[in-house]
């Protein structure tokens, strides 16, 4: 149960880790991934925790670090009251998985334990295509010869069906998703329908601009659409019944596990089939989203994937898996 916590002091620090190359999505490119990390102490117990924070909300790491100090300066860290205290968001997310951290060390349980979750396991997970020519795309998907599933983004900007198709032909037996990041309207998502079952891609992840879900009401479009932009926490899930069918849940956009693993229970209720991502960062915001993972649908957790370098206890992949061993985060020493 979470409690009020004794922390003797907690650091905030943003730090930057560069990518092997830029990830091009529509209307932004990342050059590295940007993060701000907590650390808890309380006497010889360390809690840690890890966030981006959401980009496209005007969210930065500094930004990040900034409510975090906040908090701190206040004092009296109680991970069940962060709700009243912070929005979802990067800032909520970080202390409230340092605190689950600080939580599993002080009991000499791992996480995933405290949480109810099951012992967790090595997951199949998406590896991520940026946008680029169709070429390129193909080609690209050909040197992640060890993935399983595939996810391309796209950018609506009339060559998403080559994109698509290159890709296919490619790797004829990945699974395979597409991510617009809202780069489509109605008339484009439609356009590629015929594309889509004919390459069959299993998902199409946030078609339309937030705001525009009621356009995909009732739509009975022929491959699942998952929201991602247009659910950032628990309180967006009923609105989207009956627009999507899948859900995507970020730590950074819900504002940490806690809110993540009530997020799965309600989605769940409603219908929903439940994705579980993360933005661009290191094993350390990944190992979180890995325990939730155990519980939901879908994986796409490839962001430490992207980095020229991770930390020194790195989640890893084989195989089209990604393996989390307990040293990454929220397990005892």
């Amino acid at each position: 149960m979470a409690h009020a916590s004794p922390v003797a002091r907690g650091d905030v620090a943003v730090e930057a880790w560069s990518l092997r190359e830029p990830l091009v999505i529509t209307g932004y490119s990342f050059a590295d991934a940007e993060v701000a990390v907590l650390t808890l102490q309380d006497g010889g117990f360390v809690g840690r925790g890890e966030a981006a924070g959401v980009y496209y909300r005007g969210e930065t790491a500094e930004t990040v670090a900034a409510k975090v100090r906040q908090v701190l300066a206040e004092g009296d860290l109680d991970r069940a009251a962060l709700p009243e205290r912070l929005p979802p968001g990067g800032a909520r997310n970080a202390l409230d998985c340092a605190l689950w951290d600080l939580e599993a060390r002080r009991a000499g349980e791992p996480v995933w334990r405290l949480a109810g979750l099951p012992q967790p396991r090595p997951l199949r997970t998406t590896c991520t295509i940026g946008v680029a020519a169709p070429e390129a795309m193909g080609r690209r998907a050909v040197t992640l010869s060890a993935a399983r599933a595939l996810k391309l983004k796209l950018n609506g900007d009339g060559q998403d069906a080559q994109r698509i198709r290159a890709v296919r032909a490619a790797r004829p037996d990945v699974w395979l998703g597409v991510d617009a990041n809202h780069g489509f309207d109605l008339p484009g998502l439609a356009g590629l329908a015929a594309t889509l079952v004919d390459c069959d891609v299993r998902l199409v992840e946030q078609p339309l601009t937030v705001g525009q879900e009621d356009e995909l009401r009732e739509l009975g479009f022929p491959v699942p659409l998952c929201a991602d932009e247009s659910v950032q926490s628990g309180a967006d899930l009923e609105a989207l019944v009956g627009r999507f069918q899948v859900i995507n849940i970020k730590l950074d956009k819900c504002g940490g596990l806690t809110e993540g693993l009530a997020m799965v229970e309600r989605a769940r209720a409603l219908g929903f089939k439940v994705m579980v991502g993360n933005m661009t960062c290191t094993s350390l915001g990944c190992a979180p989203a890995f325990l939730l993972a155990q519980v939901c649908d879908l994986a796409d957790l490839d962001g430490p994937m992207f980095l020229r370098a991770d930390r020194a206890e790195a989640v890893r992949y084989r195989d089209g898996d990604i393996h989390c061993e307990p040293d990454v985060w929220g397990s005892p020493p």
